[in-house]
């Protein structure tokens, strides 16, 4: 009788785990985990592969992008940053920043993250490899105008055609220029 009573709670949960749905929302401020994996399918942007302080100190352009993983706005930009990856690839030192650590964090050090954020996220900012600051901006930044930057930063020309989104189901996007 107590081994039937066992195989029963055994079965019961084995049931019950099983019919747990996994809830990732885009529209959210819930967790979800690495929004760069699970909304632009592009895990490979965190963490940055240069801190700031090293991409300026080789004369390189970076591009901040400020985010977090519980913010929808974050959520909703990120295949655009992943999109950024794609056009700039190794042109560029993408740099996707949570803000977490940044929180009550104030300095002057120019080659510090928490130097350009502002509070609001996604924030992107473009630096050029002389330090200098060409763009600074908060919210959902159209792709030409990070692109436009970028190309004053680099030289290089920027991406013709307009950006678009395409998504392709419930969780992902996909940002493409044309």
């Amino acid at each position: 009788m107590t081994a039937l009573l066992i195989r029963s709670i055994v079965a019961v949960l084995a049931l019950m785990l099983m019919a747990l749905p996994a809830k990732a929302i885009r529209e959210t401020d819930s967790y979800d985990g690495n929004i760069f994996a699970l909304y632009a399918g592009n895990g490979s942007l965190v963490p940055p592969a240069v801190t700031l302080a090293e991409s300026q100190q080789a004369g390189r352009t970076s591009v901040i992008v400020f985010y977090l993983d519980d913010s929808s706005t974050s959520k909703a930009f990120s295949p655009a940053v992943s999109e950024l990856q794609r056009l700039w690839g190794n042109s560029v030192d993408l740099l996707p920043l949570t803000t977490d650590a940044l929180q009550g964090t104030t300095t002057s050090d120019h080659g510090d993250p928490a130097y350009y954020w502002h509070g609001i996220v996604p924030q992107v900012v473009v630096i050029d490899g002389d330090g200098q600051l060409l763009l600074d901006e908060e919210g959902q930044v159209p792709l030409e105008q990070i692109n436009a930057a970028i190309s004053q930063a680099t030289g290089l020309p920027a991406p013709q055609g307009e950006s678009m989104s395409l998504s392709f189901n419930e969780l992902n996007t996909e940002v493409i220029s044309r």
